[in-house]
C-alpha cells in the first residue's frame, strides 16, 4: 500500500506535524510506503493518483479548518484528483469531539461526497501525550483499508431497481456503462450497485 498524508499547519515542526510523523511511522511499521506533503492551495496534486490511501490532516483555527487545505479543495485541483480515492482524515482542535463533528469535519466532507471515507477522527490538543489515541487511529485506518480492499474481489450485486434503470439507457451504451459502474463500485468498495450509486458514478463520468 502507498499512502500520502496531506496536511496543513501554520507552525513548521509543530504539534500537527508531530502527529503526522507519528502516524507515518506507524503506517510504515505496518509495511506501507508513506510520504507526507504540506498543502498549498494552488499546488498541483496530480501526483496523488499514484497513491492508494490519502490521509488529510489539519488543525482548526478560529472555527475553520486550516486555510491551505481548504483552499486546495475549493480552488486548486486537489478535489478532482481525489476522485475514487480511499480517504482517512483527522483534525486537531480544543473543542469537544461532538462539536467538531458538527462544525469542522463537514468543511472537508462536503468536498468528498464521491469518496470512500475510511476513518474520520478528532484529536484533542494534548493527543501527543496520549499515543494510544494515535495508535487506535492507525489501526482503524489499516483495518478499514484492508476490509475495503478485500471487498473489491467480490462482484457488487445489482439491485432490481438499478437493473431497470440501466435498461433506460440507449442499448449501445449499456454494456460500456455497466462495466464502468461495476469498476466504480469495486474502487469505492460498494457491495451493491444501487440507484444512488449509479447516479454518483454517472455524475462523476460527466453524464446527464
Amino acid at each position: 500500500m502507498k499512502a500520502v498524508i496531506l496536511y496543513d499547519s501554520k507552525t513548521s515542526g509543530g504539534s500537527t506535524e508531530a502527529i503526522i510523523d507519528t502516524i507515518g511511522l506507524k503506517l510504515a511499521e505496518s509495511g506501507a510506503y508513506v510520504e507526507k506533503v504540506k498543502c498549498k492551495a494552488l499546488a498541483d496534486y496530480s501526483f496523488i493518483k499514484e497513491f492508494d490511501l490519502i490521509i488529510l490532516g489539519a488543525p482548526v483555527y478560529y472555527f475553520l479548518v486550516a486555510s491551505q487545505l481548504l483552499g486546495a479543495l475549493n480552488y486548486g485541483n486537489l478535489k478532482i484528483n481525489l476522485k475514487r480515492k480511499k480517504i482517512a482524515m483527522f483534525l486537531t482542535c480544543g473543542s469537544s469531539e461532538a462539536m467538531a463533528a458538527v462544525l469542522y469535519l463537514p468543511q472537508l466532507k462536503i468536498h468528498l461526497i464521491t469518496n470512500k471515507i475510511l476513518v474520520e477522527k478528532i484529536f484533542p490538543s494534548n493527543v501527543l501525550h496520549e499515543n494510544s489515541i494515535i495508535d487506535e487511529f492507525v489501526i482503524d485506518v489499516l483495518q478499514a483499508y484492508n476490509n475495503t480492499s478485500s471487498q473489491k474481489a467480490l462482484s457488487a450485486k445489482w439491485t432490481d431497481e438499478s437493473r431497470e434503470w440501466l435498461q433506460t439507457i440507449p442499448s449501445f451504451l449499456q454494456s460500456k456503462f455497466k462495466i464502468m459502474a461495476e469498476e466504480y463500485a469495486e474502487n469505492m468498495g460498494y457491495k451493491e450497485i444501487t440507484l444512488e450509486m449509479l447516479q454518483l458514478a454517472r455524475d462523476e463520468m460527466g453524464g446527464t
